[in-house]
């Protein structure tokens, strides 16, 4: 039977860091905490969101469509949400890669917008697929709750006006069984 070795994760992490990677000569290094930036990934399309990483702290995130989420997918990503803040990092890239964006994929939010369409003045915005369905889904239950509403309304005007001329109250049957 051979022997059994134990690796003390942290101390590979660190000597990874330190001696194998390319981390230590990394040209980002120095503000990498604030903003990482990969022009070279940058395609016709991309994608922009915010997602919140650890507490709390909200970061922005540019990747390149075509990449499918895989190497080379992230074109930026900075701490902050503010449309300055996107704005400062994405003019970092020169103006000719920039005017090759054609499309831009986001949620609704103001400060992306601006930040869009101040960065690629040559692309489209489009609205992501998870927000135009919430928008609909909104849309349908704010219409729902408004006439059920009015249907709990006009129930309880038929329960009253019955009541008054001293009557039972009957519910209309639809004919698929439902009673309204």
């Amino acid at each position: 039977m051979g022997r059994l070795y134990t690796v003390d994760g942290k101390q590979l992490q660190q000597q990874y860091k330190d001696h194998l990677s390319d981390y230590q000569s990394w040209d980002q290094k120095a503000h990498a905490q604030d903003r990482m930036l990969f022009e070279d990934n940058i395609g016709s399309s991309l994608s922009i969101d915010e997602t919140a990483l650890s507490n709390g702290e909200l970061y922005t995130i540019i990747t390149n469509k075509a990449a499918k989420g895989g190497k080379k997918a992230i074109v930026a990503m900075l701490k902050g949400t503010q449309a300055e803040q996107i704005m400062t990092v994405l003019e970092r890239i020169p103006l000719r890669k920039r005017h090759k964006v054609k499309e831009v994929t986001m949620d609704m939010a103001a400060n992306m917008i601006k930040a869009i369409r101040r960065c690629f003045v040559n692309a489209s915005r489009v609205i992501d697929r998870f927000h135009v369905q919430k928008l609909a889904y909104d849309a349908v239950q704010e219409a729902r709750i408004k006439y059920r509403w009015q249907a709990l309304y006009q129930e309880n005007q038929a329960i009253e006006t019955a009541r008054k001329n001293k009557q039972s109250y009957q519910p209309e049957v639809f004919a698929n069984g439902e009673i309204h």
